[in-house]
């Protein structure tokens, strides 16, 4: 099945599975983690709490890097509760679990 994602042409590449994270954002692009799922309130389709980071030219993970942003107003007090139990509950640091082929539009 081919779906298209939309990504910020600077992104870099798809890294192999069980390879460290590279910021590509194909992953949560994809569809939300079981965090991104509470956060996104979708099980399909790209992840809500995905940001693209200008200064790193990646993306991050919102949870991790701006938690009061992806969290509804009225749970904004629970941001640095979600900072620091993000990084377990995504798995950060475990490597690349997307098992997405990925290609860029003329390649």
């Amino acid at each position: 099945m081919h779906r298209v994602i939309y990504l910020q042409p600077e992104a870099p590449a798809k890294p192999p599975e069980g390879a460290p994270c590279n910021g590509c954002g194909i992953c949560c692009a994809d569809e939300p983690c079981p965090l991104g799922q509470v956060l996104s309130g979708r099980r399909r389709g790209a992840c809500a709490a995905l940001l693209w980071s200008d200064g790193e030219r990646r993306y991050r993970c919102g949870a991790l890097s701006h938690p009061r942003r992806v969290l509804p107003p009225a749970l904004a007090a629970l941001a640095p509760v979600l900072k620091r139990v993000a990084r377990r509950l995504i798995a950060a640091g475990s490597g690349c679990d997307s098992s997405v082929e990925a290609s860029r539009p003329g390649a």
